[in-house]
């Protein structure tokens, strides 16, 4: 009688959560505002390029708004920024990590570390990475947000989205990346890809829903 019984609760538990996925659908959230309206020029920043991706990389990513320029201050500091959002819903993707879409573009890791960034209104998670290509290296500094926090690594982004899913049936969230190509001086490239985080901060927030 013990066996059949704790056969049943799982049998009825299992049927619980097969109901709870099929009939369980979570709410789209926009952002506050569309990236189209993000700022081009911002204190000493100046945009001087956009890139549009096409049909086929959007049809990977599926954001449900995304933005992906380049910005130069007056001192002459390169950053690139993106900002990929995902509203959750159906038909949105999910976010695809760094560690994974860098080295298929050809790219390899040489350091990668999590840290915080002190901003205003407190810290910022942050990962740190360096990634060579050919010749070429850039440094990469990037966190994901979801509702107003910021985390540093992948299993944190999935345990908060499953946790808002059951909770408040919202799975939002985005990933924001800063990029400064590294020209020999890794603190100077750490610098300006600081500054232009501060810099910009209050703004990312502006666009992006609590």
């Amino acid at each position: 009688m013990i066996a059949r019984s704790r056969f049943i609760v799982v049998y009825a538990g299992l049927i619980a959560v097969a109901l709870y996925i099929n009939l369980h659908q979570d709410m789209t959230v926009p952002t506050n505002r569309p990236f189209a309206d993000f700022p081009v020029h911002h204190n000493s920043w100046k945009m001087i390029s956009q890139a549009e991706f096409s049909e086929q990389v959007l049809d990977v990513l599926r954001p449900t708004d995304y933005i992906s320029r380049q910005y130069i201050s007056q001192e002459g500091a390169d950053v690139g920024l993106y900002i990929g959002y995902h509203g959750g819903g159906k038909g949105t993707g999910g976010i695809h990590s760094p560690k994974h879409c860098l080295p298929g573009g050809g790219w390899y890791e040489e350091s990668s570390q999590r840290q915080k960034l002190a901003v205003d209104g407190g810290m910022l998670n942050i990962v740190k990475s360096v990634y060579r290509k050919g010749d070429s290296r850039e440094m990469f500094l990037y966190w994901f947000q979801v509702q107003g926090g910021t985390l540093s690594d992948e299993y944190s982004l999935k345990l908060a989205e499953i946790k808002n899913s059951v909770l408040k049936r919202r799975r939002d969230s985005a990933f924001i990346r800063v990029s400064v190509p590294v020209e020999g001086d890794l603190e100077m490239a750490t610098h300006q890809g600081e500054k232009f985080i501060k810099d910009f901060l209050p703004q990312i927030r502006q666009f992006l829903p609590q």
